[in-house]
């Protein structure tokens, strides 16, 4: 990854840097600066949604399946679309259906240089046991679209953190 106008390189690891241009301090992905998050429906209307720990909130979250796009060797020059099916499929085992791109943004502008496309993928079937890679331990939930603001109002309840990002599924998915 560059190093725009020289910056200093505060710290870095295997994944992530922290830099310091001028007064702000500015985290990024090593490998890749772009990541993907999938609003996915099944044919029966159901949001699919994973769960798992995250170590950084230390807490458990429920979030959109999402991942980074090229960030492996074997995956230099991915396409966003590619690691948007990608994703899906290792962290849901959901797949064949339409995959539609919706937007690309900053995730948070303020703190990194990372931006995320969303994509809308719907009449998705299950085609493979899903659960993530590497050492993941995803939980997958369907959740009926009827009913996604209850439950996501008893996993709060319960101690799940909520992605934000999940409640733009309330917009995007109105009209199916």
């Amino acid at each position: 990854m560059t190093n725009p106008d020289n910056d200093e390189i505060l710290a870095a690891g295997k994944f992530l840097q922290l830099r310091r241009r001028g007064t702000w301090e500015i985290a990024d992905r090593i490998n890749s600066r772009m990541g993907v998050v999938v609003i996915a429906v099944t044919r029966e209307r159901e949001l699919l949604l994973v769960e798992q720990f995250r170590i950084p909130v230390d807490r458990n979250v429920i979030e959109f399946p999402a991942g980074i796009v090229g960030d492996d060797a074997d995956k230099v020059g991915e396409e966003a679309g590619t690691a948007a099916l990608r994703e899906l499929q290792e962290e849901t085992g959901y797949a064949n259906g339409e995959m539609h791109f919706l937007m690309c943004g900053p995730t948070s502008p303020g703190l990194t240089s990372e931006v995320v496309a969303l994509f809308l993928a719907t009449g998705l079937e299950h085609v493979a046991d899903g659960g993530g890679v590497d050492g993941e331990n995803i939980t997958l939930h369907r959740v009926p679209l009827a009913a996604l603001e209850t439950w996501l109002e008893a996993k709060a309840a319960a101690g799940c953190m909520i992605d934000p990002k999940v409640y733009l599924s309330l917009y995007f998915t109105r009209d199916l």
